[in-house]
């Protein structure tokens, strides 16, 4: 009834799913720091997560993970895990769960180094087009953000068919060193736990995310005709102050941007939604 990639890429760790069933945020997916990621689904069972995530602790790879949970159950075959770890990852589908039911686990390289892996799994998908469009996807990323890499992926998959059943839930949750609201490593933690189109409105939850938390970039430097647009859209919001940062301080702290803020100028995200917000209000 779901389908998700659990996927590696350098430091960071995650997972993306969707299904036609609520909540599936709270049960599927699970992911630790520096140690791997996880996803438990068709009957899942959610102690399977802890089970394989301390596999991982202990020096096991993810097939490890995935015998310490599988061998001792004796419902295993209703069930379906993923599991990546620093340097390892494995796909279980036990034999059954519902058709369409499968996936593939690889390794990712670039140049010939190995720089991170995947699991990709489904069970109740329309066919494996589902998760052959995912492992596309995520290939064809490479270089993008880890989050926009995931949702890729789970999109590609969406648009292959998915759930044969239809949409309901979808969930990405990843974690990356020195990333999230503190720089405590949450990347993002997003649910989608009850919308008819769960995978686009994941997509959009995603995007502002990255707005909300992300780490400056392309920053431009407030001077110039770009100082002078910039000191009007935030006039025309009712910000002023000189120098013209303390006024774009203030309205970032408002719409919640503080941590795209840069001493050197503008983000290119932060100038984007100044832009928008003042699409009628000023014209420079």
């Amino acid at each position: 009834m779901t389908f998700s990639i659990v996927a590696r890429d350098g430091e960071a760790f995650g997972v993306a799913v969707a299904s036609k069933f609520p909540f599936v945020g709270a049960v599927v997916p699970e992911v630790r720091l520096g140690l791997g990621a996880v996803a438990t689904q068709a009957l899942a069972k959610v102690g399977y997560k802890a089970t394989a995530l301390d596999a991982l602790s202990g020096g096991g790879d993810a097939g490890d993970a995935v015998a310490a949970c599988t061998e001792p159950d004796d419902e295993r075959d209703d069930r379906q895990l993923g599991v990546v770890g620093v340097a390892s990852q494995a796909t279980w589908t036990g034999s059954r769960c519902l058709p369409w039911a499968g996936g593939i686990a690889r390794p990712e390289t670039r140049d010939g180094v190995v720089t991170g892996g995947y699991a990709i799994q489904g069970n109740i998908l329309v066919g494996p087009e589902v998760v052959e469009s995912m492992e596309r996807a995520w290939l064809a990323s490479a270089g993008r953000p880890f989050a926009d890499r995931l949702l890729a992926a789970l999109l590609a998959g969406d648009d292959a068919g998915g759930d044969s059943r239809g949409r309901q839930g979808a969930a990405l949750y990843a974690v990356s060193p020195g990333a999230g609201y503190d720089r405590s490593g949450v990347l993002a933690d997003i649910r989608i736990d009850d919308h008819p189109q769960a995978p686009r409105e994941l997509a959009r939850l995603v995007g502002l995310n990255a707005l909300l938390f992300g780490a400056p970039e392309e920053v431009q430097p407030l001077e110039g005709p770009l100082g002078t647009e910039v000191g009007q859209r935030l006039a025309a919001l009712g910000f002023t102050g000189d120098p013209l940062v303390v006024a774009l301080e203030a309205w970032a702290s408002r719409e919640n941007y503080e941590s795209r803020l840069s001493p050197n100028g503008i983000d290119a995200r932060v100038l984007a939604a100044l832009r928008e917000a003042t699409s009628d209000a000023a014209e420079p």
